[in-house]
């Protein structure tokens, strides 16, 4: 898929999460509804349990949303985070996602979900939003804005959408603060990337756009439990997997995998969860 607006890094990543073989992977192996990092009880459960745990999780940090109003969810997936907010809060979401195989099945499943009045899923790039200026009360996002190649210009339209007050969370695999970019090479050739954000680096790109951070939740270990997990089941059910999923996809995979195991054990990468709010024209809501 080609947007307008949109950098080449966000355009790979389609084009990446468009194909079969990362369809079929993603929706069967790494989490099925949730395809982001998992919060774990223990290093065998479930990926889908775990992964779930941290929509509850990010739900919790976010509050509330207000009767009537809206949430964006900024690379939206399958949707899984989509359908719990609307259907616990009974808001309209308006989700954001660039890559039209993923929001094929996000559609279905909002369907079969009864939730299709309530949740409109836009082809479109976290970096243009087709949205009005401050529509959202709640901005979300799990582990997708690494894929963008102007992350401070997602920040830009976060900043642009929400009302004043309004929160957003997310999460996002990230460098540690202060590690060089040439350490994580291994990452970002794999990611098709030139680098990671930081925790730092999402606080300045906030704070030029009048965001707020108050909450910053490091779980870094639970980005090595994750990716260790999703290597563990690859190979668990790999010659099951072979035969909707090609061979060298499962290969590359496995050796992306250990990449970011690797760099997480030695302390090169961070990830965790945030929560801004815009206080500018307004104050934060509880």
């Amino acid at each position: 898929m080609s947007l307008p607006n949109t950098s080449a890094a966000a355009t790979v990543a389609a084009d990446y999460y468009d194909s079969a073989d990362a369809d079929h992977f993603y929706a069967e192996v790494w989490g099925g509804e949730d395809i982001h990092i998992g919060l774990y009880d223990n290093p065998t459960e479930a990926i889908a349990t775990a992964s779930r745990r941290t929509v509850s999780a990010l739900l919790e940090l976010a509050g509330p949303v207000p009767a009537g109003g809206c949430v964006v969810d900024l690379g939206s997936g399958y949707g899984g985070a989509s359908r719990l907010l609307a259907a616990t809060y009974g808001v309209q979401v308006q989700a954001i996602n660039i890559s039209a195989v993923e929001n094929q099945r996000h559609r279905q499943l909002n369907v079969e979900a009864g939730l299709a009045d309530r949740i409109t899923v836009h082809d479109a790039s976290f970096e243009s939003v087709p949205l009005a200026d401050g529509c959202a009360d709640l901005i979300w996002s799990q582990d997708a804005i690494l894929h963008s190649g102007h992350r401070a210009r997602v920040l830009e339209e976060v900043a642009r959408l929400l009302k004043p007050g309004g929160i957003f969370v997310l999460t996002d695999p990230m460098a540690a603060d202060g590690v060089a970019m040439d350490l994580l090479q291994p990452i970002l050739d794999r990611i098709h990337l030139p680098d990671l954000a930081s925790p730092q680096r999402y606080l300045q790109w906030a704070e030029a756009v009048g965001l707020v951070r108050e909450v910053w939740q490091d779980k870094t270990p639970m980005l090595v439990r994750h990716y260790d997990r999703v290597r563990q089941e690859l190979r668990h059910r790999h010659d099951d997997l072979v035969g909707r999923i090609s061979a060298g996809y499962l290969s590359r995979m496995d050796a992306g995998l250990g990449h970011w195991v690797e760099g997480g054990e030695a302390g090169r990468l961070s990830w965790g969860l945030m929560r801004f709010v815009k206080a500018d024209g307004g104050e934060a809501r509880a």
